[in-house]
């Protein structure tokens, strides 16, 4: 069971972070461009997932990618949460440290829980102390994804993993899924406006080599296509020579390991 995780954009709920405390995790360290976690809504959330925890409640609703073949008959993983670690992990005292933590009191070793935003660079977490760091639907929004990138090969363990579900459609803001690559750099200068963050429109490629040149390892890489939306001939400048998976791939869930040595 990883010790130390960190997630990137939790928005605002901490609830996967606290999920993860539940099942053992010691250390969560949660990084957002711009502050929207609300602590009273992190501890409703948190007593939710208590119950569900004790429940062994079945998972809550089908996400993509369909994860069910990981559980058991009936929805819940077993084989990882097993009753002696749920025991530990949900033990009155250890609920209570995660409370006080939540509310920004001071915890020990056992339970911590770190809200940072904005986050600047990579040394907000200490070099290779972090087990797993995960985000969804966060790395379209980052402006500058080099530092971003290197800073989750800075944070892992030798040996650690990343896992980034990456949605690369215009997020409503035109009305084809794509329409943000029919939009001329100055079009979008205007749209982004004064917003600390929007989308940045780099393809999947742009993540793929991120993710080779920092010296990753991809383990699993599944992508889902979309034939509707813009046109080639509809393409920006800038956008003109995308590939066509590029052109296609609406989202994609990826993990990562960083090498042991």
């Amino acid at each position: 069971m990883p010790q130390t995780v960190a997630e990137l954009g939790p928005g605002d709920s901490l609830g996967v972070g606290l999920a993860a405390l539940l099942s053992g995790v010691r250390k969560y360290y949660a990084l957002d461009a711009v502050r929207f976690s609300n602590p009273a809504r992190n501890l409703a959330i948190f007593e939710q997932l208590v119950e569900l925890f004790r429940a062994r409640a079945p998972r809550p609703f089908r996400g993509w990618p369909d994860y069910d073949a990981c559980l058991g008959q009936d929805l819940f993983p077993h084989h990882i949460l097993t009753e002696e670690l749920l025991q530990s992990s949900l033990r009155d005292e250890r609920l209570g440290l995660i409370r006080h933590a939540l509310t920004g009191q001071a915890s020990d070793d056992e339970v911590t829980i770190r809200y940072m935003s904005p986050w600047h660079d990579g040394v907000v977490i200490e070099r290779e102390s972090v087990d797993l760091i995960w985000s969804h639907a966060v790395l379209e929004h980052v402006a500058d994804l080099d530092r971003a990138y290197a800073a989750l090969r800075l944070w892992l363990k030798p040996g650690a993993v990343m896992s980034h579900q990456i949605d690369f459609a215009s997020h409503g803001l035109t009305a084809e899924w794509n329409g943000h690559l029919a939009c001329s750099d100055l079009t979008w200068k205007v749209i982004v406006g004064k917003r600390p963050f929007l989308i940045n429109r780099q393809p999947c490629s742009a993540h793929l080599k991120l993710i080779e040149s920092n010296g990753f390892k991809l383990i699993c890489l599944l992508k889902s296509h979309r034939c509707d939306g813009v046109a080639r001939n509809q393409l920006s400048s800038r956008w003109k020579a995308l590939s066509e998976d590029d052109l296609t791939c609406a989202s994609v869930f990826l993990q990562a390991r960083k090498p042991a040595t």
